[in-house]
């Protein structure tokens, strides 16, 4: 179960749980490659260094290369900022070896960092002892739905097990496992952030039923965020923050909700809103 020092460390250190995101900073290790979905509003084809949204990412790196990273960055006048090392992709991370490579050996020379990692949560139930293993503080999971017909028209493609589900099926499967890996990780001392995704005209009424699954799942904080529009929902219009806000008001009764996501990048360096290089 959670520790009350587990959760305090997270949530004093961590800027995207609640942390202080002025003076603490995060450093996103861009690992893991491959994913294991196919979301409809993902692109990942396009990288310019002053952009920010998931999924970009200007070099993939070797866990070992990972670790001269943080080295260089630790070692550097940025180094008292750093309080995180974040796996977030440019994929999935539970789809990629490399992301628990990675937090070995980052861990041996800087245990005193906060870990955490981002999924979309298809490998969740499988691989969250694993995460337990290597000592994961904090992890955030991307749950745009409960009703598997209104997740077929996000995801236009689940991998699980050697298939290739698509439609309502794989939509099926993956809010299944997404819910029961925020009970497991909940349970196994985690601290868990869950993001939602705003898509107006697709999934503004599953939201409410989100929040209120994932807190009675165990989950801390969720993080509704507005859907950048590109790919196949690229037609879809960007919420105001005027909506913005009114969808986060309206679950905050249910679960805390977090308000200072910048929806960063896989390599992302320093403060929330700026850079350390």
């Amino acid at each position: 179960m959670a520790t009350s020092c587990t959760r305090e460390k997270v949530l004093h250190g961590h800027p995207c749980f609640g942390g202080n995101r002025h003076k603490n900073g995060r450093m996103h290790l861009a690992v893991a490659p491959r994913c294991n979905i196919k979301c409809g509003y993902c692109d990942r084809r396009h990288d310019c260094a002053n952009e920010s949204r998931p999924g970009v990412t200007s070099r993939l790196l070797t866990p070992p290369e990972a670790l001269e990273r943080v080295r260089g960055v630790m070692a550097s006048s940025y180094g008292p900022l750093i309080k995180v090392i974040g796996i977030a992709g440019p994929g999935d991370p539970l789809a990629n070896e490399e992301s628990f490579e990675t937090f070995r050996l980052v861990q041996r020379e800087f245990p005193d960092l906060l870990f955490c990692l981002s999924t979309n949560g298809l490998a969740l139930p499988e691989r969250v002892e694993d995460l337990s293993i290597v000592n994961l503080h904090s992890l955030t999971v991307t749950i745009n739905a409960v009703d598997p017909e209104v997740g077929a028209r996000i995801y236009r493609e689940v991998r699980y097990r050697g298939c290739v589900l698509r439609g309502a099926e794989g939509a099926e499967i993956l809010i299944r496992n997404q819910f029961e890996g925020v009970r497991l990780a909940a349970q196994l001392g985690m601290v868990v952030k869950v993001n939602t995704v705003l898509i107006p005209g697709i999934n503004e009424e599953q939201i409410p039923l989100i929040a209120q699954k994932v807190s009675d799942a165990g989950a801390f904080v969720m993080n509704v965020m507005p859907i950048i529009p590109q790919a196949d929902l690229a037609h879809v219009p960007r919420p105001t923050p005027e909506h913005l806000e009114q969808v986060r008001s309206a679950n905050e009764a249910t679960i805390a909700q977090f308000r200072g996501c910048q929806q960063c990048r896989a390599d992302a360096v320093g403060l929330i809103g700026g850079c350390a290089g």
